[in-house]
């Protein structure tokens, strides 16, 4: 099958990309705002890549499928010219249900954060402890260096294909012509629900219109299934209080699973009803990292990884790639980038280097607020609160319908915005001394500004 996919760059479409051409199909596609690291992974594969949505690539493609993603809109000149020849088109949800999903058992990780971070978590566990998952994940894990592949053999069964399949669940929308939730096709198995609050602003009218999609996705979840559930969230007990046929092992609260304090390394002990069935030896930071490990601990034991097994994989997890990763150090300045973008996640990423690095040494917050909510202004209130315990604040807000200098102003001097990202950088540049911590948090390309930080940090 040759299929071409609309919106290939997105984590989610490039992972499709990856997986279809594993399969043996032909795959092209086309996207614009094209930016590693799905770039550079459909260049690996040797993806053919046209840039637009434009028209004339009916002449140079003739598919036998079109694959649509959620950043297609009508209006766009390739999906009018596809409707308007009767040419057959289908979501990736939709894609990947049946032709990839169908048959193995899917085991799928939803939640507003932590998302990719504990899908990483999962698949290494499970690859670590010899099942040979396939996943689909919304980054690059460095434990494998690619964000999407087949189940491969596992070494206990030779000539056999593992029959499990890890995947981020996104609550985002399928596509223009449905809009359901990616996650309602995806028919897991076991359903981990790590978190939920109010995101999406973009489409979700409020929190009860999530807590509606996650409740289909507990619809789908077979009696003989899992449902490993964050017991400290109280959206998701309302989730559950509308039903759920599946049982469920809570972790985060009283009783279930729990992590244990770290010690001044990062480790910490996993426990079971107040026993403790492992300990977790590595070096990430965060509380909310812990819980993510114990979620994913609980989650591979539904597939008969014993727990201790699993922690000692933890201790061989190498994290992902934008998730605090570090891009360099010059002159003795640190230079992160982290997918961070949502308030909640902004507080927790800066709450987990300033528990790493302790409280004398400077942490300089570089933010662009670019997603779709906060393009928007909704959690424009929350910006100061999260960014808190930052010493320094850049925020570029070039594309904002909004004034980001009023929303930080409680922040005071210590806030300044731009609209001209160079200017943010030689800003950063000069204020920035041996020792600080340079945070650069974003859910987009950001114009290469890690790049650029590095240049100029080496000028100085």
């Amino acid at each position: 099958m040759h299929i071409h996919i609309l919106g290939i760059c997105g984590t989610f479409m490039g992972g499709v990309a990856a997986l279809a051409r594993a399969a043996g199909h032909t795959v092209t596609g086309c996207d614009q705002n094209v930016y590693p690291p799905m770039s550079t992974q459909l260049e690996a594969l040797g993806i053919d890549l046209m840039t637009g949505f434009d028209a004339d690539q009916l002449d140079r493609v003739n598919p036998d499928m079109f694959v649509v993603g959620n950043v297609v809109k009508r209006g766009m000149p390739l999906m009018e010219a596809i409707l308007d020849r009767g040419l057959p088109y289908t979501s990736g949800p939709q894609w990947l249900a049946e032709n990839v999903l169908h048959g193995l058992w899917v085991l799928a990780v939803a939640g507003t954060h932590g998302k990719t971070t504990t899908s990483s978590m999962l698949a290494w566990v499970l690859e670590d402890c010899g099942l040979a998952p396939g996943f689909l994940i919304g980054g690059i894990p460095e434990n494998f260096g690619l964000s999407a592949r087949l189940p491969g053999e596992p070494p206990a069964e030779p000539g056999g294909r593992s029959p499990f399949f890890v995947i981020e669940a996104d609550e985002y929308d399928t596509a223009f012509f449905d809009k359901r939730s990616k996650f309602v096709h995806y028919r897991p198995r076991t359903a981990l629900l790590n978190n939920l609050e109010f995101d999406h602003a973009d489409i979700f009218a409020d929190l009860a219109a999530i807590e509606t999609q996650f409740h289909h996705l507990v619809r789908t979840v077979p009696g003989n299934g899992r449902l490993v559930v964050n017991g400290r969230e109280p959206a998701l007990d309302r989730v559950l209080a509308r039903g759920a046929w599946t049982p469920v092992e809570r972790f985060g609260a009283e009783g279930g699973w729990q992590a244990g304090d770290a010690n001044a390394d990062g480790h910490f002990d996993v426990l079971l009803d107040g026993s403790v069935v492992g300990r977790v030896c590595w070096t990430l930071m965060g509380e909310h990292n812990r819980l993510n490990a114990v979620a994913a601990v609980a989650a591979a034991r539904h597939v008969g990884v014993r727990p201790a097994d699993a922690c000692a994989a933890l201790g061989r997890f190498s994290n992902v790639k934008r998730r605090m990763e570090v891009k360099g150090v010059v002159n003795g300045v640190t230079v992160y980038d982290d997918f961070a973008h949502h308030p909640t996640a902004i507080a927790t990423t800066v709450a987990g280097l300033r528990a790493r690095i302790g409280d004398d040494t400077r942490i300089l917050a570089v933010l662009e607020p670019r997603s779709n909510t906060m393009k928007l202004g909704t959690m424009k209130a929350e910006l100061p609160a999260s960014l808190a315990q930052a010493d320094r604040v850049f925020c570029y807000g070039a594309q904002l319908g909004w004034n980001p200098a009023d929303a930080l102003a409680p922040l005071g001097g210590k806030a300044e915005t731009f609209d001209d990202l160079d200017a943010l950088v030689a800003r950063v540049a000069a204020v920035a001394r041996p020792g600080d911590q340079v945070l650069v948090m974003s859910n987009g390309g950001f114009g290469g500004v890690h790049g650029k930080l590095l240049q100029a940090l080496a000028g100085n």
